[in-house]
């Protein structure tokens, strides 16, 4: 069995010859990686199985300062996607930064169709794509497409988290409109990421908090949920073997059984702090994969190695039974999280089979 041929069994649920995995480093785990052997791209030192496909870049030089009144110093576009036009201020700790908001100030849907949107769907950006997709395929791995932040997250992003949340539950027009534009946008992405070929196209919003829904599961039916239907329906329409993972931070016990019905399979992160993996198992794990399980607000920063590898002995025994399970900590790896944690995780890896 090939390395991709054992992943995919697994991400659809079937018993794998090994469990894969994979794991985020924050910028000062990153550095002393890089301090240890000399490299930077850990992804190629611990031979991940998967990669993450990228669009060609864009060509436009948006100046996205147009939308805010003053920019503290240091401010810059968020570091995981610059194009949307959403700023970081920095932050107090580490690499975090403050969310700045460039559709703070807008109070008609005329200024939301005019802003200035990536040019995601433009057929330039799309060029190359087949052929990065191929070659990694070529090379044993599975390949996915990031999408997450899909609609909810990205709308409040653009728009303030408060302002947004109060537009959205009183059914404002400029609510409508935002989540509209934003539906449109990665309904079109998804289906060319699907004709390129990509194994997993990888959506999802933080809709949750640590103990419950962060907005009503009705209200999430009403206006996320068919939104989110059509995204998937569109790669899927395109090509139906594409898996469909969805990150949710938090308990979103409730809305898991409206997920896998509008064909979500796999689960990311089942925060080990918030939700049980193995109850999630044994309630979703007919129809659903998981993909974390390993907590990354205990294990991790706060157990020993021992702690460690023993975790991920227990979650491959239990929630990998039968298949169904890619090992990764629940989020970025922090820099509280000890690098004998690092070599522990990396160790338990390497020994299961």
């Amino acid at each position: 069995m090939t390395q991709r041929e054992n992943i995919l069994r697994a991400l659809r649920r079937q018993q794998p010859e090994a469990v894969g995995f994979d794991f985020v480093f924050s910028p000062a785990l990153e550095d002393e990686f890089h301090r240890l052997t000399g490299r930077r791209d850990y992804q190629e030192y611990y031979q991940f199985p998967l990669r993450c496909i990228e669009l060609d870049p864009t060509r436009l030089k948006t100046d996205f300062s147009v939308f805010f009144d003053e920019l503290p110093p240091g401010t810059r576009p968020l570091d995981w996607n610059p194009e949307w036009g959403i700023m970081g201020a920095p932050g107090p700790t580490a690499h975090f930064q403050e969310m700045l908001h460039p559709m703070a100030k807008f109070d008609t849907v005329a200024q939301v169709h005019a802003y200035p949107w990536p040019d995601w769907l433009e057929d330039y950006r799309w060029e190359n794509v087949p052929a990065r997709v191929a070659g990694l395929k070529q090379r044993d791995l599975v390949v996915c497409a990031f999408m997450e932040m899909t609609l909810f997250e990205l709308a409040w992003y653009l728009r303030g988290m408060d302002l947004f949340m109060e537009e959205l539950i009183c059914g404002e027009e400029i609510a409508t409109a935002l989540l509209d534009q934003l539906t449109a946008i990665r309904v079109a992405m998804a289906r060319r990421y699907a004709e390129c070929g990509v194994d997993v196209l990888m959506l999802g919003d933080d809709v949750a908090t640590q103990l419950d829904m962060m907005i009503s599961p009705a209200l999430w039916r009403e206006t996320l949920k068919p939104r989110m239907a059509e995204v998937i329906q569109a790669a899927k329409a395109v090509n139906p073997e594409i898996l469909i993972f969805y990150h949710g931070d938090g308990n979103m016990e409730r809305i898991i059984p409206d997920l896998i019905e509008i064909g979500v399979e796999i689960l990311n992160p089942v925060q080990p702090e918030c939700m049980d993996p193995v109850r999630m198992k044994e309630l979703f794990g007919d129809r659903l994969a998981f993909w974390g399980c390993i907590g990354t607000q205990t294990t991790m920063p706060f157990g020993s190695p021992q702690e460690v590898r023993d975790k991920i002995q227990d979650l491959i025994a239990t929630v990998g039974r039968g298949g169904g399970l890619l090992l990764a900590p629940t989020h970025t790896l922090e820099p509280d999280v000890p690098w004998a944690n690092v070599e522990a995780l990396l160790d338990a890896l390497r020994s299961q089979g």
